[in-house]
């Protein structure tokens, strides 16, 4: 359902488009009924109404007249020039799921439709090449600090309706060119079309963070700040009621000529007619080339991370994933799971225990290539630790027990706490594996971290291992193209608090062994350009792509509205940065619609223990 905000004051007469758009993201003539706007129309639609565009050289501004009668469309036909009677209005789209969208300024009610001329040209404006180009790095001038600012939502877009700054700000350039007709040449997907085949592009205009696939990756920006890629826009249903196309990270597809406008908290390009595809980039994604050399003596480590989607022993998804982690990630010494379901999958019925769920992943993948892993996790209290209720998902490790074995293995309960302890001048643990402090309140309703200490049956050398996963992103945030600024970040603060507790962990474990072998690794829910969240822990720990020097725009593991980002992280002790390697791959974020199998990319590392 549609909802039209109107707010009635006097009438303006025989006023410009120009003069109804203003020079903000809210129309300076909201709610007044308005004669004699004149303009030309440049695209019609039988569910939207039509846009026309000031004729008068001052201004190329232009706007929707929003109608679904049939009677009043057929009097107008794109290359008209008419003028006509109307309400401006701010179009804000109803439902819970839109209350903190931005709204959109439009005529409404034409009357007094009268065709002045017919045939005229309609020019799109060049968005790209040689015509005009989006910025790159902020999105609004209220997002001061960057769009990951803590605290978020701390000013209302739409409220402070500032004066627009295109050349400076994204939103505000999408802003100024609503209710336009735009030309977009070599438009490249930035991903999979959603169900709607709606999809993101950045066109041939200047971007930052393109990855060597052609996405776009969320990276710092030159000016030290979150750079969440303000220059991608969405392509929204073609106005001629054609159908988009199937296109996936990298593909290329013909000019798009459409107009922009805003819905479904996205600024948006609807076309003409739909693009088709001109190329895909067909890249496969090979498989990992870091393992470990043959007659090594315990002195190299693998390990990989897979947040595996809701698994459990049923899952139609379990013998992709088991493929992926033999074929792919090639059966790393170590592997760190999320999202590992109990035994009955999303039954809700009591059941905790995940032991058939991980019994039928080890077997798929010894199917595949022979090598069987044994695992370890802790069951949580039942509907506890988040995700889909009844589910119980929780982390769990697969390690290769012919290469590493746990250290006097003494389980703990899902509510018992797990500490470090000098083990006659080695590391131990209280409970090995454990939680890490499971009653703090920062992991009510979300994954404990499960801590384990393995050690290498060729070398003797100990590793701990603490796997994560933090407090869910929300269907609750804002989008970036959203009213509250900065974004809201439902789950920041949990995050917030999650991570000093994993910090203080690792604190205490450098403190008997200053050259331990530590990694944390998992689902960490959170940009790692959001230093606040991250900086307890780097003040021990070094992220490891940074050790390995990983180009930046390289660092992703998941595919969200256009964006590249990185998701799942790793992080190791000052003994295992040198030489530290690691390899993100791709095989999730570049599939084709319909065949993301789970929704994130597995990572593998590589580092030495000797």
């Amino acid at each position: 359902m549609l909802l039209a905000l109107l707010i009635f004051l006097p009438a303006a007469l025989a006023e410009t488009i120009a003069e109804i758009q203003g020079n903000t993201f809210k129309s300076p003539l909201v709610g007044r009924s308005v004669t004699n706007v004149s303009g030309l129309v440049t695209a019609k639609s039988a569910s939207a109404g039509f846009w026309i565009a000031l004729t008068d050289s001052s201004s190329d501004a232009a706007i929707q007249v929003f109608t679904a009668d049939p009677a009043v469309l057929s009097q107008v036909t794109p290359g008209d020039i008419v003028t006509l009677d109307a309400k401006v209005s701010e179009f804000l789209r109803l439902g819970n799921d839109y209350v903190n969208s931005l709204t959109l300024t439009e005529l409404t009610s034409p009357t007094n439709i009268r065709k002045l001329s017919s045939g005229n040209t309609v020019t799109p404006i060049v968005v790209g090449a040689d015509g005009l180009h989006p910025p790159t790095q902020q999105f609004t001038s209220l997002d001061v600090g960057g769009p990951l600012t803590i605290p978020n939502d701390a000013s209302k877009l739409m409220t402070a309706n500032p004066t627009l700054q295109p050349t400076q700000y994204g939103l505000d350039f999408w802003e100024s060119l609503v209710g336009k007709l735009v030309k977009v040449t070599v438009p490249t997907s930035l991903g999979r079309p959603n169900r709607f085949k709606d999809f993101w592009i950045r066109g041939d205009w200047p971007s930052t963070g393109v990855n060597a696939r052609g996405g776009l990756t969320v990276n710092l920006g030159s000016d030290g700040l979150p750079d969440l890629n303000p220059e991608a826009v969405v392509v929204g249903k073609p106005l001629d009621g054609t159908s988009n196309p199937d296109v996936r990270m990298g593909t290329t597809v013909s000019e798009i000529v459409g107009v922009v406008t805003y819905d479904f908290e996205f600024y948006r390009i609807l076309p003409l007619t739909a693009p088709t595809v001109l190329a895909n980039n067909d890249a496969v994604q090979g498989p990992t080339t870091l393992t470990v050399p043959e007659n090594d003596a315990g002195c190299t480590l693998t390990f990989g991370d897979y947040n595996v989607e809701n698994l459990s022993w049923n899952s139609d998804h379990l013998p992709t994933a088991a493929s992926q982690i033999a074929d792919f990630l090639k059966t790393p010494d170590i592997v760190f799971l999320q999202e590992i379901q109990d035994d009955s999958g999303g039954s809700n019925n009591g059941v905790v225990t995940s032991n058939r769920t991980m019994d039928a992943l080890v077997d798929a993948i010894a199917s595949r290539n022979g090598v069987r892993y044994s695992h370890t996790y802790i069951s949580p209290s039942n509907n506890q630790d988040g995700g889909a209720n009844g589910g119980n998902i929780r982390v769990a490790f697969l390690y290769r027990p012919e290469r590493l074995k746990l250290v006097n293995p003494n389980y703990g309960g899902p509510l018992d706490k797990t500490e470090v302890v000098n083990n006659n001048g080695k590391l131990g643990l209280t409970f090995n594996p454990g939680r890490i402090d499971p009653s703090n309140s920062a992991w009510e309703g979300t994954r404990k971290p499960l801590v384990a200490l393995f050690e290498s049956i060729a070398s003797g050398q100990q590793v701990i291992a603490i796997n994560i996963h933090d407090s869910s992103k929300s269907g609750d945030d804002s989008s970036l193209h959203g009213n509250p600024r900065p974004p809201i970040n439902y789950a920041v603060q949990k995050r917030l608090a999650q991570v000093p507790v994993i910090a203080d962990f690792v604190k205490s474990i450098l403190a008997l062994k200053s050259d331990a072998a530590v990694i944390v690794s998992g689902d960490f829910n959170e940009f790692i350009q959001l230093k606040a969240v991250f900086d307890p822990l780097t003040a021990h720990l070094k992220s490891i792509d940074d050790a390995a020097n990983t180009p930046a725009e390289e660092r992703y593991t998941y595919l969200f509205n256009g964006n590249a980002q990185q998701l799942d992280l790793a992080f190791i002790s000052p003994k295992l940065q040198p030489g530290a390697e690691v390899e993100h791959l791709h095989i999730n974020t570049w599939s084709r619609l319909g065949t993301r199998t789970p929704d994130h990319d597995p990572s593998v590392s590589r580092v030495k223990l000797c």
